[in-house]
C-alpha cells in the first residue's frame, strides 16, 4: 500500500496520528538511552564538610533495621557530620527499640489516619526544622536499604558542586533470590543508566526514587515537603522543578534496596506506584505541557514526558494489540513506521531494547548470575507494567499505604560478597 493511500483503512485516522506521535517518543528515549553509555560529566571531589540528617522512615521494620542502622554508622564519612535518624511510623512491633539498640535517635509516630512514607517525613521534617543541631541536607533510606559506605561522600560532593536535590544510584540486594527479583533488579540497573545517567549527561533534571535520595534543608524550608502521594518522591521532583529546583544524578552514590521475591508482590507493589504516577499524570501533566511551550525549556519538556509517561504506557499497549491484530488475523490498518524510520534502523532500536540489561549488566559491572534468567522473564515484567498502568487509570489514586513484608535480615558484608 502507498503512502498516500492510507486513508483507505477505518482506523488510519486514528492509528497514524498514534504511530507517529510513538514513533517521535521512541526516537526521543533511543536518543537519551544512548546518551546514558558513557559518563559525561565528572563530579568534583571536595573534603567532608555538608553536615547530613540521614532518616529512615520504618513500619513494622524489626527484621531489617538493625543491619541498616549498624551499616550508616560505620559509613566513610566523619561521624560528627551525620546523625542517624529512624521514624517508627505507625509501628507494632519492634522496631523503634531495635533501632534504638542499634543506636539511631529513633521517633515515634502513630497516626492512623494519615499513613504513608509521605505523611511520616512531613511530620519528621517539621521535627527536624526546630531541633538546636542545624543540617545542610536530609537523606533518605528506605528500612529495608544497605547503603555503599562511600554514599555520603558522593553526596558531599555534589552538595558541594551547588546540587540542592541528589539522586543515588538504586541497586538490588537480592537480585539472585528468584526471577522476579532478577527482572526488578535489571528494570532498576537499566533505568539508572539509561535514564537517570543519560539524563544527567544532557543536562536535564532527574527524578527521586524514593530512597537513596538527599534533599537541601534549605530546599525543604522554601517550598516545603508537601508530597504525601503513593509516589512521594517523584511528586517531590516534580514540584521541586516547577519552582526552579532540578534534581541531579550521583551514579556513583550506591544504595541496596530489597526487591519482592514473587510476582504477585511485584505487582502489588507496582500497582501502588502506578496509581501515584497517574495521580501524577492528572495532577501535573497540563500544567507542565504549558509550561514547557511558554518556556521553551527542554527540561520542561522531558519532564512532561515523564509526567505523561502512564498515558504512553497505555498507548503502547493499544498500539501493541492492535499490531498482533493487523499482523495475525486482520489488516485493520496501516503501520508506517517503515515510511518515517529506514527498517534496519526500527529493528535496531527494538533490538536495543533487549540488549539494554545485558549491556549495562556488562558496564556497571553487575552481577552477572542473572543471566541464568532468560529474557522472557525480563520481557514479562516489563510488559506486565502495561496492564497494571491500565487498572490503575480506573482505580483510586488515594489509597490505603500498603506495607512490604520483609521476612529475613541481609547484612552489607554478604552484599559485598555478592559484587565480587
Amino acid at each position: 500500500m502507498e503512502l498516500q493511500n492510507l486513508s483507505y483503512l477505518p482506523l488510519d485516522i486514528i492509528m497514524i496520528p498514534v504511530q507517529i506521535i510513538l514513533s517521535l517518543v521512541a526516537l526521543y528515549f533511543f536518543i537519551l538511552g544512548m546518551s546514558g553509555l558513557f559518563q559525561f560529566r565528572i563530579p568534583n571531589s571536595y573534603q567532608p564538610r555538608k553536615k547530613f540528617a540521614v532518616v529512615v522512615p520504618a513500619h513494622n521494620e524489626d527484621v531489617v533495621i538493625g543491619p541498616l542502622v549498624d551499616n550508616l554508622k560505620s559509613l566513610n564519612y566523619p561521624r560528627h557530620l551525620y546523625d542517624v535518624f529512624v521514624i517508627a511510623d505507625n509501628s507494632n512491633d519492634g522496631t523503634a527499640k531495635m533501632a534504638h539498640q542499634h543506636g539511631a535517635i529513633v521517633y515515634e509516630r502513630t497516626n492512623l489516619e494519615q499513613r504513608g512514607k509521605g505523611y511520616a517525613l512531613e511530620w519528621f521534617f517539621h521535627k527536624l526544622f526546630n531541633l538546636p543541631q542545624k543540617y545542610d541536607a536530609v537523606v533518605v533510606f528506605d528500612a529495608d536499604n544497605l547503603v555503599d559506605a562511600q554514599f555520603l561522600r558522593h553526596m558531599n560532593n555534589r552538595l558541594c558542586d551547588g546540587a540542592k536535590i541528589v539522586q543515588g544510584y538504586i541497586d538490588a540486594k537480592n537480585p539472585l533470590d528468584t526471577w522476579v527479583t532478577s527482572s526488578f533488579a535489571m528494570a532498576f540497573w537499566v533505568a539508572n543508566r539509561m535514564l537517570q545517567l543519560a539524563r544527567y549527561n544532557l543536562g536535564l533534571s532527574n527524578y527521586l526514587g524514593g530512597t537513596g535520595m538527599a534533599i537541601s534543608v534549605d530546599v525543604l524550608r522554601e517550598i516545603g515537603w508537601g508530597a504525601t502521594s503513593l509516589t512521594e518522591d517523584l511528586e517531590f521532583s516534580l514540584k521541586a522543578l516547577l519552582q526552579g529546583h532540578k534534581t541531579t544524578w550521583a551514579h556513583e552514590a550506591i544504595v541496596y534496596d530489597e526487591k519482592p521475591l514473587t510476582f504477585k508482590q511485584a505487582w502489588n507493589q507496582r500497582k501502588r506506584w502506578a496509581l501515584g504516577h497517574v495521580e501524577l499524570f492528572r495532577t501535573y501533566s497540563l500544567e507542565f505541557f504549558k509550561e514547557a511551550i511558554r518556556k521553551k525549556d527542554i527540561v520542561l519538556f522531558d519532564a512532561t514526558i515523564l509526567v505523561l509517561q502512564p498515558l504512553l504506557v497505555i498507548s503502547m499497549g493499544f498500539f501493541t494489540l492492535m499490531g498482533f491484530i493487523d499482523a495475525f488475523v486482520l489488516d485493520i490498518y496501516t503501520p508506517i513506521f517503515k515510511y518515517i524510520w529506514p527498517p534496519l534502523l526500527w529493528e535496531l532500536v527494538s533490538t536495543l531494547q533487549i540488549i539494554y540489561p545485558f549491556l549495562v549488566i556488562w558496564m556497571d559491572k553487575l552481577p552477572h548470575q542473572v543471566i541464568k534468567w532468560t529474557i522472557a522473564h525480563y520481557l514479562i515484567f516489563v510488559y506486565s507494567w502495561i496492564p497494571i498502568v491500565f487498572l490503575s487509570f480506573f482505580g483510586k489514586t488515594r489509597v490505603a499505604w500498603s506495607h512490604t513484608q520483609h521476612t529475613r535480615s541481609i547484612s552489607y558484608a554478604e552484599v559485598m560478597v555478592r559484587n565480587k
